[in-house]
C-alpha cells in the first residue's frame, strides 16, 4: 500500500525547515510522496501578507528538485480545518496510508485546533524536533493528552490510530515569521 506524508501550512513563505522534515519524514518512514497542503487561511493566524497564489507558486519553486507534491484540496474542497481535509483526504484515496507531518511549535496550540482529539485519532501524527519548542511541545496538552499513544518511529508504520511520534531530528533554525521580520525590516530600510 502507498504511503505519503501530508505537511499542512500557511507556507508563508515556505523555507528549509519545511522541505527538512519533509525529506527526512520521506527517508525516515520510506513514504512513496509528501504532499503539501497549502491552506487558503490558517484559522489560528489574523493576518496574512502573502496571496494564496503566491504561496503556492513560491512552494513549487522551493521544492521543485525535491520529491515533494503541492496539493491544493483545501482550496479544492473549500476546508477551513485540518480536520476536514484529513477526513475528504482518507475518504478520497482510500488504498493509501497518510501521516500527518508537523513541527513541535504546531503541538504546543494543537489543542486549539477544530476537532484536534479527532485528528489524533484518524490519522498516524509525525512530530520533528524545532529549535526552542520541543520541551514546551512534550509537555503541552495535546502530548499530556495521547501520552499513552506515543510510539517509537520504527513502530508507526504498523500502528493504527491514535499514534504519535516524535523524531530526534537535527534542527534547523529557520521560520516563516523570522523570514517575514526579515522582508519587514529589510523593506523598511531605503
Amino acid at each position: 500500500m502507498k504511503k505519503i506524508g501530508l505537511l499542512g501550512g500557511s507556507f508563508d513563505p515556505p523555507h528549509k525547515g519545511h522541505l527538512f522534515i519533509s525529506v527526512e519524514a520521506k527517508k525516515i518512514f520510506k513514504l512513496d510522496e509528501v504532499w503539501w497542503l497549502v491552506t487558503p487561511q490558517n484559522p489560528l493566524k489574523i493576518s496574512q501578507p502573502a496571496t494564496y497564489k503566491e504561496r503556492v507558486k513560491n512552494c513549487k519553486k522551493i521544492t521543485k528538485n525535491h520529491p515533494i507534491k503541492i496539493r491544493e484540496i483545501e482550496k479544492k474542497v473549500q476546508s477551513k480545518f485540518s480536520y476536514q481535509t484529513i477526513n475528504f483526504i482518507q475518504n478520497y484515496y482510500r488504498n493509501i496510508n497518510f501521516f500527518w507531518l508537523m513541527g513541535a511549535d504546531n503541538l504546543i496550540n494543537f489543542h486549539k485546533w477544530q476537532k484536534w482529539r479527532n485528528i489524533f485519532k484518524d490519522i498516524p501524527i509525525v512530530i520533528f524536533k524545532r529549535h526552542g519548542y520541543n520541551i514546551k511541545a512534550l509537555n503541552s496538552i495535546t502530548a499530556k493528552t495521547f501520552l499513552n499513544y506515543k510510539i517509537s518511529k520504527l513502530n508507526l508504520n504498523s500502528n493504527p490510530p491514535p499514534c504519535w511520534t516524535f523524531i530526534n531530528n537535527k534542527e534547523v533554525k529557520i521560520s516563516s515569521t523570522d523570514i517575514r521580520n526579515q522582508r519587514k525590516f529589510f523593506r523598511g530600510q531605503h
